[in-house]
């Protein structure tokens, strides 16, 4: 079904100042006026009215999708990055996070975006390093870290969500009494911290794996400075593009037995989790939950995922 085109006169304009056909911009124009001439009039039947209202309606859609396939200069209305994460529940995504060591957030990435993405894993320019897993018994399959400059839609991901995480990171630096460790809410200005301590090198990565691919549990570290958290965005669906891979998470407790979760999500979603230890509230305050993550074994098909990491790398 095809959503309903609601016509103004500023959409006119905006049409024409785009080399949309006069033919295109007359057509919108005469459904309008029918809309207007007949609508509560009872002038003519009912269904003949609609029927009129959707052959026009229908070759109007026709002319304007074309009309924009050849511009490329007009496009359905889309939030931006900044505004997709923004409205996410960071409330929520704060709780989860102290409570379990991960939060799973709603939709970000349009399928279309995940598409661009994986498209890039094939040029070899877009990135710094690629490493096979297999090489250094990390596992089966391979990742790739971008170069600088990063694609810009990498950089909105990461410059967008840093903000709120920032406020949960300084909440746990407060929590373990390292008061000293304060988090700016800026990630440019973070990475000047990176880049002082020699770590300059960009971490967002893509990782691939087919069927039989696994990572082992690990955890991102590339220097002295390190951000708490980090997220991995799922660029295709678990059940239709592969089965198994899910995320795995392993906390160690102090004097206690690890403790596995296995996260899944779905396409354009993120997961967000601990990239080495967060705070636990006990019987006498907080103390140090060690994480490390990995991926389960690829039982079907291809799985592709981004990954960002805060801080940059030796």
């Amino acid at each position: 079904m095809r959503p309903a085109l609601h016509y103004s006169t500023e959409l006119g304009e905006d049409l024409r100042g785009n080399r949309i056909s006069h033919g295109s911009v007359r057509a919108l124009e005469f459904w309008m006026v029918i809309s207007e001439t007949f609508d509560g009039q009872n002038r003519i039947d009912s269904i003949a009215r609609h029927a009129l209202r959707f052959l026009i309606f229908d070759h109007a859609w026709r002319i304007l999708g074309g009309g924009m396939a050849q511009t490329g200069r007009i496009s359905t209305v889309s939030p931006s990055i900044a505004q997709r994460i923004g409205a996410l529940d960071w409330v929520s995504a704060a709780k989860s996070l102290s409570e379990r060591g991960y939060a799973v957030t709603g939709s970000i990435l349009r399928r279309a975006e995940c598409d661009s993405l994986v498209a890039l894993y094939s040029d070899a320019c877009q990135f710094r390093s690629h490493i096979i897993m297999e090489r250094y018994r990390f596992g089966i399959g391979d990742y790739k870290y971008f170069a600088n400059p990063l694609p810009e839609l990498v950089t909105e991901l990461r410059s967008a969500a840093y903000p709120h995480l920032a406020e949960v990171a300084n909440h746990w630096a407060g929590a373990l009494g390292e008061t000293a460790r304060q988090y700016p809410r800026d990630h440019e200005a973070f990475l000047k911290t990176c880049h002082k301590a020699g770590q300059a090198k960009p971490t967002p990565l893509m990782l691939h794996y087919e069927a039989g691919g696994f990572n082992c549990l690990h955890q991102d570290l590339y220097g002295e400075v390190s951000f708490p958290l980090q997220m991995v965005f799922l660029l295709g669906q678990q059940g239709r593009d592969w089965e198994g891979g899910e995320l795995v998470l392993v906390e160690q407790q102090p004097r206690a037995q690890s403790k596995a979760q296995v996260v899944v999500a779905d396409c354009g979603q993120a997961i967000i989790f601990t990239t080495r230890y967060r705070p636990v509230k006990g019987s006498r305050g907080y103390y140090r939950v060690n994480l490390r993550h990995g991926v389960s074994r690829v039982h079907r098909g291809t799985r592709y995922t981004l990954g960002v990491i805060f801080h940059d790398a030796k």
